[in-house]
């Protein structure tokens, strides 16, 4: 068992202090010290965005000169940098590229994913529901994402984590499995990052 759930632990008061919507922001930022995924001008895709705890670190990174765009089932507090973008899109749906692309067509340099099921505590359930919406990410990222681009997923630990990670694998020419230091200690989560969109499928 992990430890109890604590509402306002050390990351959430640290967000509280920093502007931060969201502690997830500090998965992001370390995700982006260790692997370099964000720089300025670059176009980045946020898939599950809500309540834009990822976005804001994009923005920050990416700067004027760049573009963030957010999208989840339901709509993200407006943002004052004009070079985020947000939009409701259900990535399941057969037209989800379509709706991304209208909010601002790729290639993306990168394709982030917080994406989460709803959990029914149903432990297979909801690791196959983890998958299905890490599947679905890795497949706008192939779509959209411009050749060497990065790629970063949730997905709850399960016994399809390697079968997803071959995917992956198959995709891009480095791939890590990270828990971030500020994931709960009771989560089953982790990030699984891509570098190199292409290198090994012969993509140019």
């Amino acid at each position: 068992m992990g430890k109890p759930y604590r509402p306002k632990d050390h990351f959430f008061q640290r967000a509280k202090q920093r502007g931060f919507r969201a502690r997830s922001a500090f998965k992001l930022e370390e995700l982006v010290g260790r692997f370099g995924l964000l720089r300025p001008g670059s176009r980045v895709l946020d898939l599950g965005a809500a309540p834009g705890g990822f976005l804001q670190v994009i923005a920050r990174a990416v700067g004027p000169s760049g573009l963030a765009v957010g999208v989840d089932l339901v709509a993200l507090r407006p943002f004052t940098e004009g070079w985020v973008r947000t939009g409701v899109v259900d990535v399941l749906a057969d037209d989800a590229q379509a709706q991304v692309e209208a909010l601002a067509p790729g290639p993306y340099d990168a394709v982030l994913s917080d994406l989460a099921p709803k959990t029914t505590g149903v432990r297979g359930t909801d690791e196959a529901r983890s998958v299905r919406l890490a599947e679905r990410a890795l497949e706008l990222a192939r779509a959209l994402g411009k050749p060497g681009s990065s790629f970063v997923t949730k997905l709850f630990m399960g016994g399809d984590f390697e079968a997803f990670r071959a995917q992956l694998r198959e995709t891009y020419r480095e791939v890590k499995v990270v828990r971030p230091e500020a994931t709960r200690s009771a989560s089953v989560e982790i990030y699984l990052v891509g570098l190199g969109l292409g290198a090994l499928t012969g993509r140019q």
